[in-house]
C-alpha cells in the first residue's frame, strides 16, 4: 500500500496518551437489527464516553502536546462535537480553548460547548463560514488553529478505532463509516489497510452534502456551493486536499445516502438497539437500506460516531414516516 500522511506506530503510542475513558469501546453484534437489513450487524459504539462521540479521541493527542509547553491557547471550527471534545481535552490541562461555530448549529451541542467552559463565537453562515473564521482568530492572536482531519492528531486519534476494529477481524466482512471531514474514514482505513486488509472500507456521506464523496470518485476536489442535510456532523463543502489523497488510498468505496434512508437509519438504531443517535450515527446503517443486495449475507460492521442531537429534532425526525 501506498503511504499515508498516518503512521501506524504512533497511532498505536496514541492509545499511551488518550484517556481510557475513550478506548476499547463497545463493539458487539446486535442481531435484532439483522431481519431489518438482511446480513449480520455489529456495532462499534464511539457514544458512550464524556462527549459523546469519536472525537475526544485527537482532541487527547492535540491537548496533551499543547500542555507539554505549559498554558497554551487554541481555537477550532466545530459543528459541534470538535469543539465539545477540545473544550473536555483542554479543561483538564488549562488550556485556553475557543469554538467558532455557525449560529445554525445544534444547539444542544452549542449548549454543552459552553458548559464545559470554552469560549464560544457564533458566525452567520455554514461551518465553512466558521473554519475561515478560526483561522482568521488563529492568525491575529498567534494560537494555535486546530482543523480536525487537516491536523494528524485528529486522524490518528480515530485511527485508534481501527486498532480495536482490527483486533477483532475477521469476524466482519465490510466496515461503514460516516464521511464528513474525512479524519474518521481515513485514520480507520488506514489501519485496516495495514492490518486486516481482507476488510472492506466503505464511506459513507448525505447526498445533500456530497462533496468529497464526488472528490474520492473524481480523484480531485470538487467543492460545492451549499450542503443540505440534517447530519450536520458531516456537512462540509471544502474538502482538504491532502485529506483526499489519504482517502483515495485507504477506502474501497464512497456512496451516498438520501435523507429518508438516514432517518430509518436513527428510527432502526432507537427501535432494536437502543440508541438515540445524531443523524451521522446513522450513515451506515442508511447505506445498507438503500443497497441491501450488496450487503445481504455479509457481516458489516458500522460506527456509531455520535450521540449529541437536538431532542426536538430527533422527535420530529422519528416521528415522520418513511
Amino acid at each position: 500500500m501506498q503511504e499515508t500522511r498516518l503512521d501506524t506506530a504512533r497511532i498505536r503510542a496514541a492509545r499511551r496518551v488518550i484517556d481510557p475513558q475513550f478506548l476499547d469501546t463497545p463493539l458487539y453484534r446486535c442481531e435484532a437489527l439483522e431481519p431489518a437489513l438482511g446480513c449480520a450487524v455489529s456495532i462499534k459504539l464511539e457514544t458512550a464516553n464524556p462527549v459523546r462521540s469519536f472525537k475526544a479521541r485527537g482532541t487527547e493527542l492535540v491537548a496533551s502536546l499543547l500542555a507539554e509547553h505549559g498554558p497554551q491557547a487554541v481555537v477550532c471550527a466545530s459543528a459541534g462535537n470538535l469543539g465539545q471534545a477540545l473544550a473536555w481535552s483542554g479543561r483538564g490541562r488549562g488550556l485556553d480553548v475557543t469554538v467558532v461555530a455557525s449560529r445554525c448549529a445544534t444547539a444542544a451541542k452549542l449548549d454543552r460547548i459552553r458548559a464545559l467552559g470554552a469560549r464560544l463565537e457564533l458566525v452567520d453562515g455554514d461551518h465553512e463560514t466558521a473554519r475561515e473564521r478560526a483561522a482568521a482568530i488563529a492568525r491575529h492572536d498567534g494560537i494555535r488553529l486546530l482543523e480536525d482531519s487537516l491536523d494528524l492528531e485528529t486522524c490518528e486519534g480515530a485511527a485508534t478505532i481501527g486498532l480495536e476494529l482490527a483486533d477483532s477481524a475477521p469476524s466482519f466482512d465490510t466496515v461503514l463509516i460516516a464521511l464528513g471531514g474525512g479524519a474518521l474514514a481515513t485514520g480507520i482505513g488506514h489501519v485496516l489497510k495495514a492490518l486486516a486488509p481482507g476488510v472492506e472500507v466503505v464511506c459513507v456521506q448525505p447526498l445533500g452534502a456530497p462533496a468529497l464523496t464526488r472528490s474520492w470518485h473524481r480523484r480531485r476536489v470538487v467543492t460545492t456551493d451549499s450542503a443540505d442535510t440534517i447530519a450536520d456532523g458531516v456537512a462540509g463543502r471544502h474538502p482538504i486536499p491532502a485529506v483526499l489523497d489519504d482517502l483515495l488510498l485507504v477506502a474501497d468505496d464512497a456512496v451516498l445516502v438520501q435523507e429518508t434512508s438516514i432517518i430509518s437509519g436513527m428510527r432502526l438504531l432507537l427501535a432494536h438497539a437502543g440508541l438515540v443517535v445524531e443523524p451521522s450515527a446513522a450513515l451506515g446503517i442508511a447505506a445498507v437500506l438503500e443497497d441491501r443486495a450488496r450487503f445481504a449475507g455479509r457481516h458489516i460492521a458500522t460506527v456509531v460516531c455520535g450521540s449529541n442531537v437536538d431532542l426536538d429534532s430527533y422527535h420530529r425526525w422519528i416521528g415522520m414516516g418513511g
